[in-house]
Parts: structure tokens; C-alpha cells; sequence
């Protein structure tokens, strides 16, 4: 990690990671990419998801997300880019929108998990802990430890099973997982504010006591339909039999999960996901987030003979 990417990391507003992961991957954590990078390089930002998104569909691109013709995803957007170390090559991207909601009567966010593209000569390197796992923990990690509620939309059985088993309190698909008020609060205000996030149209259903929606692919993800016997699956049958037997492929339905992000889950994501050889460089970046986060509010906190400016208690 470069010293000028450090100091941007312990100052800026929103989190920004950039650093070697092994010796094959260089990976890049961009939160907010339109506010956070100067032009130049949020430029070079989307020229090299678009090149992950050309390898994957074969010449063509998505309208929307973060391709939306307005652009505007990119400002509320975390971003992870991963290059080849070798010839800094743009290889696999994930897109994760922080979606507006209410919770408790405040204004509350929900990391929408969103979209992941892996270039079909790469699917085979190990990338998910990253795309999924890391950029999750770096956020949760930067926002001072407080629990983070998440959601995915998928019709893909691996990727349900993967957010049941790596985060807390998922529903639908989660053994012993009811639907809470909350989940169903969320899944409401997701689905009447927040389509465009995930490329569902306004003519799309939605079951919320399934919380599937159904005849999704029609807001602009009609190239990432798939039917069963394509869409990849999970090592536990347990996660093919729910979406085998609650989604309708040939209409093109995807299900809505909500869960939860919170230590427990942090813990886990550590010991069984992350490959020994990552643990040191993923313990320096833990280490400048913590400090970010919480050790440097603290200590000016405790400074009381300078101004404390946006650290002041709110009246």
C-alpha cells in the first residue's frame, strides 16, 4: 500500500483500500468512487469494469447499475476492482450500492451485495472471498464495528447459499431463519425505492412472504437471466432444492435475502474464508481501518483544548 494511499485511507470520509493480495492480485476498495477519486482515476475506474463487463457478456454492456445511463450509482456505490499483479489487467469487479431505508424512524443504509463480474478465464482463482467477504468486512470494519444489514438479489443457488451461510439472520433460505418485522421492513422499502439498484423493472412482482420477485429481468438485467440447469450450484443441495422448487426460471425469478453484518459474522468471515497467506496484509488493512474508525475520533475526542468540529455532539 502506497504511503499517499494510506494517508488517504486514515483521513478521507469514505473508505478507500488499495493493496497486494498474494502474489497474482492487486485489489481496490472504493467507497462513493465519484466523490471519493479525482477525475483521472475515477475515469480509469470505469473503464476497467466495463472491460470485466465486456470479457463476461461477450463484446456487450449493461444499462444498469452502475452503467445507468445517469450515472448516479457511482456515488452511492462500494466498489472492488481486482487487476492481475503481472500486467495490472482488470479481471473481476463487484458493485455494491448502499441503499436508503428507514429503520427505528432514522435514516438507516442497507449494503446491497449487487453485482459480481469475473472473467470467465479467472473463475477459477479464488476470488470470492474477495468480492463478497472482504469489501463487506472493510465497510463494517470502517463504520466502527456497528452492525450492518445487507441484501441480495439472486436467482443463482450458489450465491444464496453463500449469503446464508457467511451472514447472520438471512431470510428467506437460512435454516431456522424466520421472517422478522425487520426483514419484511426492509424488503418493502427495497422493493418500492430501490429497483433500479438491481436491474428490476416496475412491472416486476414481488411475493413478500417469500420475498421473491418475480418476471425480474426486465429493468435493464435481462442479459444475466438464467435458467437451472446453467446458473451455478451449491456444494450443500440444500440451497438448489429451495431455488429449484421456489423459483420460476423460465419467467425469471430472483429471491430478495436480508441479513445481517455484525461481528459474529466478521469473526467467521475470518477464520474459514480468508487463505492464511492473505491474513497479514488483510490484518495491516484491518489495523488502518480501526484507526480510521475509531482510535483517531477518540483521540481527538479527548484533545479538549482544540475544536471538534464534525466530532462535536449533536445538540
Amino acid at each position: 500500500m502506497r504511503p499517499s494511499a494510506i494517508f488517504r485511507a486514515f483521513t478521507g470520509t469514505y473508505l478507500l483500500l488499495r493493496f497486494r493480495s498474494g502474489r497474482e492480485h492487486v485489489v481496490e476498495i472504493v467507497e462513493r468512487p465519484a466523490r471519493t477519486l479525482p477525475s483521472a482515476e475515477f475515469k480509469k475506474l470505469q473503464q476497467a469494469c466495463r472491460t470485466v463487463v465486456a470479457a463476461c457478456l461477450d463484446g456487450r454492456q449493461l444499462d444498469y447499475g452502475l452503467f445507468a445511463p445517469d450515472g448516479s450509482a457511482w456515488e452511492r456505490s462500494v466498489v472492488t476492482l481486482v487487476r492481475r499483479a503481472a500486467d495490472g489487467c482488470p479481471i473481476a469487479f463487484n458493485a455494491m450500492p448502499l441503499l436508503s431505508v428507514r429503520r427505528g424512524g432514522l435514516p438507516d443504509e442497507v449494503l446491497h451485495l449487487g453485482l459480481v463480474m469475473v472473467d470467465p478465464a479467472e473463475r477459477s482463482g479464488g476470488l470470492s472471498w474477495i468480492l463478497y467477504g472482504l469489501t463487506c468486512f472493510a465497510l463494517f470494519v470502517r463504520r466502527g464495528l456497528r452492525p450492518l444489514w445487507i441484501s441480495s438479489v439472486t436467482q443463482v443457488p450458489a450465491v444464496v447459499g453463500m449469503v446464508a451461510e457467511i451472514f447472520d439472520d438471512v431470510y428467506p433460505a437460512q435454516a431456522g431463519t424466520r421472517a422478522s418485522f425487520a426483514h419484511q421492513h426492509l424488503a418493502h422499502q427495497i422493493m418500492q425505492g430501490q429497483r433500479a439498484a438491481f436491474g428490476v423493472g416496475a412491472d416486476a412482482g414481488f411475493d413478500p412472504v417469500m420475498q421473491v420477485i418475480t418476471n425480474a429481468y426486465t429493468g435493464g438485467s435481462d442479459n444475466l437471466k438464467k435458467s437451472f440447469a446453467v446458473a451455478a450450484k451449491h456444494r450443500d443441495d440444500r440451497y438448489n432444492r429451495f431455488c429449484a422448487e421456489t423459483l420460476d426460471y423460465e419467467r425469471g425469478d430472483d429471491v430478495l435475502q436480508i441479513g445481517r453484518l455484525d461481528v459474529g459474522t466478521a469473526r467467521r468471515f475470518l477464520a474459514r474464508s480468508v487463505p492464511r497467506s492473505a491474513v497479514p496484509q488483510l490484518a495491516v488493512q484491518g489495523i488502518v481501518l480501526a484507526v480510521q474508525a475509531v482510535v483517531a475520533p477518540l483521540v481527538q475526542w479527548l484533545s479538549a483544548d482544540k475544536p471538534l468540529g464534525r466530532l462535536r455532539a449533536a445538540r
